[in-house]
């Protein structure tokens, strides 16, 4: 069966900004979607800020095995309710990939728990991508370096919590490197952050940038599906103990009863 994914869109700037949306006149997430179809063993659909639940309804993210996430403008218009919905997903298994500016989006910084902030400037430098991590499956087929003629720069430090593995670092021609391809596990859910994207260039045209988003959703893939009790956290009765053992002493909660959160 195809990976089921959804790519997630903010959907400001390409109704907002002519410049954009001449790039993207479909918006980006349709872009992206489609260059993840490319691949037979993908199914991608997309999803909008605009839609009644940002289009990530319970049920939809339910049959969601990889999430893709771009948002630049208005990260605060996010329901929280949809937030917790999504990371509740991703303990669960599901695979998230947060793209460019959505280092700030409220998803992300809830998974990090740091405040996932940079350096930037908006000049239309050029960025080299190193890969530093060749055989990482999100690299396959990417060269040793691949560039983007126009790209926004960010630069180090980025606030995140320490990778678990870094695929890709960026050089820019002002001079900042930046660690762009890092990837992190949250409960059973994969996460891949990748650093190109900004709207203003034609970036999700780019055959490698596709190609690392392609990688990265195959990557972020659990194929054991969800482990929907890691949210879970039972009261254990001491009849069910492993070993026997007789209770002492008070307690707080009568057996069953559910803890505090």
């Amino acid at each position: 069966m195809a990976i089921r994914t959804v790519v997630w869109g903010e959907n400001i700037h390409e109704n907002s900004n002519e410049i954009v949306r001449g790039i993207y006149p479909e918006g980006m997430h349709t872009t992206i979607a489609n260059a993840l179809n490319t691949d037979p063993s993908i199914s991608a659909t997309t999803a909008t800020l605009q839609e009644p639940e940002h289009g990530l309804s319970e049920a939809r993210l339910a049959e969601t095995d990889v999430l893709t996430w771009w948002g630049h403008k208005d990260h605060g218009a996010v329901s929280g309710v949809v937030v917790e919905r999504v990371a509740k997903r991703v303990w669960e298994g599901m695979g998230l990939l947060v793209l460019h500016s959505g280092h700030f989006s409220k998803i992300f910084k809830r998974l990090m728990g740091t405040p996932c902030a940079l350096k930037w400037r908006e000049a239309g430098e050029r960025e080299r991508l190193w890969t530093i991590n060749q055989r990482h499956p999100i690299a396959a087929g990417i060269g040793e370096h691949f560039e983007l003629e126009n790209e926004e720069m960010y630069g180090e430090q980025f606030s995140v919590p320490e990778p678990l593995e870094t695929v890709f670092i960026s050089w820019f021609q002002g001079g900042e490197v930046f660690r762009s391809g890092l990837t992190w596990r949250r409960g059973a859910g994969n996460i891949f952050y990748f650093r190109p994207g900004h709207e203003t260039y034609p970036t999700y045209h780019d055959v490698n940038v596709q190609k690392v988003l392609i990688n990265g959703v195959k990557w972020a893939y659990n194929p054991e599906g969800s482990l929907t009790g890691i949210t879970d956290a039972p009261n254990v009765p001491v009849e069910k103990a492993l070993e026997p053992i007789v209770e002492r002493g008070p307690r707080l909660h009568q057996a069953g009863e559910a803890g505090y959160r």
